[in-house]
């Protein structure tokens, strides 16, 4: 499955709506292809504009790394490494990123949130990740 510019655009809908209706706050979405980048993105009014690095930052870092940045961090924190140990200076450790796969379980993409609590920005890449696999 590629990921194409018609479902990145679905995604990001979908993300906007998950994040007025569950949150009620703004956000920032980007989906990256598979090698980290840029696909789509999307801004709603009122997100602060640090949100806008940073979203694409968690996109990038979940296609680079190859996982969610959650766990990316978690991996950070467990073998006492920096993020700079990865010679890639986009790379970023919060919360918010996922890897897109599709059924097979192949790295199609990755989704970044930035705007909300590091959790619900998870909650919101995680969902875009479910809806991919099931595409």
């Amino acid at each position: 499955m590629e990921l194409t510019l018609e479902l990145a655009q679905q995604l990001i809908a979908q993300a906007l709506a998950q994040a007025q209706s569950e949150f009620k706050r703004p956000i920032c979405v980007a989906v990256c292809d598979a090698y980290g980048f840029l696909l789509a993105y999307a801004r709603m009014p009122g997100v602060p504009i640090r949100s806008i690095a940073i979203s694409q930052g968690k996109a990038h870092t979940a296609a680079r790394i190859g996982t969610n940045t959650d766990a990316f961090l978690e991996r950070l924190r467990r073998e006492d490494l920096p993020a700079s140990y990865f010679c890639d200076p986009l790379l970023t450790a919060l919360p918010g990123g996922a890897v897109l796969k599709d059924s097979t379980g192949a790295i199609v993409g990755a989704a970044g949130i930035s705007g909300l609590a590091p959790t619900e920005d998870q909650a919101v890449a995680n969902a875009m990740a479910a809806a991919v696999q099931k595409a």
